[in-house]
């Protein structure tokens, strides 16, 4: 159920330099979506009546993700004040003028934060009838992090950032992360007063919690009960952790749900592919994308499935796929290469070192090993010989070949496109075909084998062969034992 009396703000209008990028922060992905994403997601399931994004660096990249993901977000434009608290004032700018609830504050770099743990914090600062509720960590290392400053009574009179900090506020555990909850009014009243007379020359956010001590309205902070929540990214060694922690809740979510998964460490499986029960993963296995696995299906190891549907009781074993459908009880590998649009219908085979692109390889068929089958169509129950090519490109345009059900073709093959082949039919070894083969023929035509004798001995005299050629032509003439 809505509620009218929240809005969220997103903070991702920052550069985010320390990434060493030319993408914007924010739109890194992780577990298969970018950054921002995730903090939209979390921002969606509060169900408020508001999501605003404030943008600035890469302003119309990061636009465009915001509409993909969350299509009814506000997008609010940074201007040249820099800071968070003038991308709040912005933000709160926006809101329609009789809004007077509660705004979250969040920032698009932060993937991790849930909605369970900013929806506590929103009933506590709403129990507590607070101006300002801060969502706080208390680290072992605070260096760099703004520090929570509470006086007797444990109440919080103010965050001061790192660089304006002197030893004894350094000396403090509590540190802000960056996520928050406040009174739209307070926003309102104080985000205009606040300068930039500070180390960075920024409109600090956190100043509003001074503005509002010193007006004597409650302000609170609630810590966190795991840091990881909000650990921020802004390197790319901070992305790694954060992908890799998100990634082992993602396969433990898995194997809880009926999925054998043998090493979770080497399985990567993006947070928007599906698996059925029973299924099985074997290491060093990468899911991705919209890839979508049946039940009791085998997968991997050393395979990668992007975009893909895999059949039930379906194999793939040291496999890379991209947009391919694997249909049940059908097989794939080892050492396969399955491009986009490629289908090999039920019980069919994509065997070792098999290359195939915008093909259907029909029902029970198989292509088992050395082969390259591009813009073609197999029938049923049909086997392609080993080293066969689908010669597909004139150098112009692309042509198609289709081989019909129950054909039998030699080992290396070249079908020159475009080509129709029949049904039941059979083919030479090292065939050529260039022109449509009618049903049931055989298509042959390789030269007759002619064997030039002393054809090394004159030809290349003084070689290793023609030493080899000579001594076993004198054995042959040698007589017999007796």
């Amino acid at each position: 159920m809505t509620d009218f009396r929240l809005a969220v703000v997103v903070l991702a209008a920052g550069e985010g330099t320390r990434m060493r990028s030319r993408r914007a922060k924010v739109l890194h992905p992780i577990a298969g979506l970018p950054m921002i994403a995730h903090v939209l997601a979390t921002a969606r399931h509060l169900e408020p009546a508001y999501v605003e994004v404030v943008v600035r660096h890469q302003r119309d990249e990061v636009s465009a993700a915001v509409r993909e993901y969350l299509e009814d977000a506000i997008v609010v434009d940074q201007d040249e004040v820099p800071g968070t608290g003038r991308a709040v004032e912005l933000a709160v700018q926006a809101l329609p003028a009789d809004f007077d609830g509660d705004v979250v504050v969040v920032s698009g770099d932060v993937p991790l934060l849930d909605a369970v743990t900013l929806g506590s914090l929103l009933e506590q600062h709403r129990a507590a009838a607070a101006s300002a509720t801060i969502l706080s960590a208390v680290l072992d290392d605070a260096t760099g992090y703004g520090r929570i400053v509470r006086d007797a009574d444990g109440s919080v009179t103010a965050i001061v950032e790192h660089k304006d900090a002197d030893d004894t506020v350094r000396a403090i555990t509590e540190v802000n992360s960056g996520s928050y909850v406040f009174a739209a009014s307070a926003l309102r009243e104080l985000l205009p007063r606040i300068g930039t007379a500070n180390a960075q020359g920024e409109k600090y956010l956190t100043d509003v919690v001074a503005l509002l001590r010193e007006a004597s309205a409650p302000v609170a902070a609630v810590p966190v009960s795991e840091n990881w929540r909000v650990a921020g990214v802004n390197d790319r060694s901070q992305l790694a952790e954060q992908a890799a922690r998100l990634n082992a809740m993602i396969v433990r979510g898995h194997q809880l749900n009926g999925v054998t998964i043998h090493d979770p460490a080497s399985t990567w499986i993006d947070l928007t592919v599906t698996i059925g029960q029973d299924a099985e993963i074997w290491p060093n296995t990468r899911l991705a994308g919209a890839t979508t696995i049946d039940r009791d299906a085998t997968i991997g190891p050393d395979t990668t499935l992007v975009d893909c549907e895999i059949g039930e009781g379906a194999v793939v074993r040291r496999t890379d796929a991209t947009l391919a459908v694997v249909e049940a009880y059908a097989e794939v590998g080892p050492f396969a290469y399955l491009r986009p649009g490629t289908v090999l219908r039920g019980g069919g085979k994509i065997g070792t070192f098999v290359e195939t692109k915008n093909s259907v390889i029909g029902r029970g068929s198989k292509v088992p090993h050395l082969s390259y089958i591009g813009d073609a169509e197999v029938g049923e129950k049909s086997n392609i010989g080993a080293g066969t090519i689908t010669a597909n490109y004139d150098g112009v345009a692309k042509h198609r070949t289709t081989v019909g059900s129950h054909v039998r073709t030699g080992s290396h093959n070249v079908f020159v496109a475009p080509v129709t082949i029949g049904d039941g039919v059979y083919s030479g070894a090292g065939t050529v075909i260039r022109k449509d083969v009618p049903a049931g023929a055989l298509a042959i035509n390789v030269a007759p084998q002619r064997n030039v004798d002393g054809w090394v001995a004159a030809n290349r005299p003084g070689t290793a062969a023609a030493e080899a050629a000579a001594a076993a032509s004198a054995g042959d003439d040698a007589p017999a034992a007796e």
